[in-house]
């Protein structure tokens, strides 16, 4: 709990009124997120510094039903959210600007404290939030990084260009994909008109599947509920086709801010060698020709994710971290 700067009171909420004090929380009200709350909700995203992946609506949209996601847009200057998982409830770091954190911390942890009787729980809590409220030298949270869920930074012009040394061998693959099917392939920026489409292909492709089923049914769950909704400019899909045919998709969004476009869905038939290559090039090409930096999102702890992920030259990371508040 904050003191107030005026007054000096542990309970007072003042924040940005000098000559005023409130002695009275605001009242928190969350409800469940839908695409319609898209063009309200993004521009809270890039508020203050903040690399990883969960810093985009997209992101946290895809995953919304899996986690049971409510939010609160509170006084036209934050979002905070609530989250709940197998019986667990949890939260993520409030999306505001920097200098506000402090404040929207203290909001929602007195929020699990007093009104849901739990301690604070944060997951995906951002390394840049985390210095800013100094947790790790604070003795009632404990933090530890969450290893498996660090997100992978490109340098954005690097995947578009593919040049030097590094990229050598995925160059190689791009022109034998290109030679091979010259005159039979062509990149598409897609649109909600094409959804359906769209679902046919990944059909196709989660039917190919055999590992990790339920990640992919949550993760496709995700994706349906983006397609059957109404889709503004912001989320960006391309594919590439071939022979007519859409063999290859991704879809993702661009954190102004970062400058950085967060690619959230990459898929893409595997009988085609070098069309992965292809759609990861394409796309950013395409559809994020202003972006300085890539995120492709964690790995999971996935072995064969992790390699392919390494092999893209990842110029550093966006660690993530769980708060769990041990003294309340």
């Amino acid at each position: 709990m904050m003191n107030c700067n005026l007054c000096r009171k542990e309970l007072c909420y003042n924040k940005k009124k000098p000559d005023a004090c409130v002695e009275k929380r605001p009242e928190l009200y969350f409800q469940k997120l839908t695409m319609s709350d898209q063009q309200a909700l993004e521009p809270y995203f890039a508020l203050r510094p903040n690399k990883i992946c969960d810093s985009s609506f997209l992101d946290i949209f895809l995953w919304s039903r899996s986690n049971r996601l409510e939010y609160c847009l509170i006084e036209g200057e934050a979002v905070l959210w609530k989250m709940e998982l197998d019986g667990e409830v949890y939260t993520v770091m409030p999306s505001c600007r920097e200098e506000d954190l402090p404040y929207y911390f203290d909001l929602v942890q007195t929020y699990f404290n007093k009104e849901l009787n739990l301690p604070l729980k944060i997951y995906l809590a951002d390394e840049e939030a985390v210095e800013t409220l100094a947790l790790c030298e604070n003795p009632y949270y404990r933090i530890t990084e969450q290893e498996d869920l660090k997100d992978y930074l490109y340098d954005a012009e690097k995947l578009r260009t593919l040049s030097g040394r590094a990229y050598h061998k995925k160059k190689n693959l791009v022109n034998k994909f290109k030679k091979q099917y010259e005159g039979r392939w062509e990149y598409r920026s897609l649109t909600g008109d094409d959804a359906e489409e769209i679902k046919g292909f990944l059909e196709d492709w989660y039917g190919l599947q055999t590992s990790d089923e339920e990640g992919l049914d949550k993760e496709k769950e995700g994706i349906w509920d983006v397609l059957s909704s109404p889709i503004v400019p912001e989320i960006r899909m391309g594919a590439l086709y071939v022979d007519g045919k859409m063999e290859a998709f991704s879809m993702g969004n661009y954190n102004d801010l970062e400058e950085m476009a967060i690619i959230c869905v990459e898929k893409a038939n595997f009988q085609f060698p070098g069309l992965y290559q292809m759609i990861n090039q394409q796309f950013a090409l395409n559809e994020f020709p202003q972006a300085r930096l890539i995120n492709r999102e964690d790995d999971v702890g996935l072995e064969g994710l992790r390699k392919a992920k390494l092999s893209y030259n990842p110029i550093g990371y966006a660690k993530k971290y769980k708060v769990l508040q041990s003294l309340y």
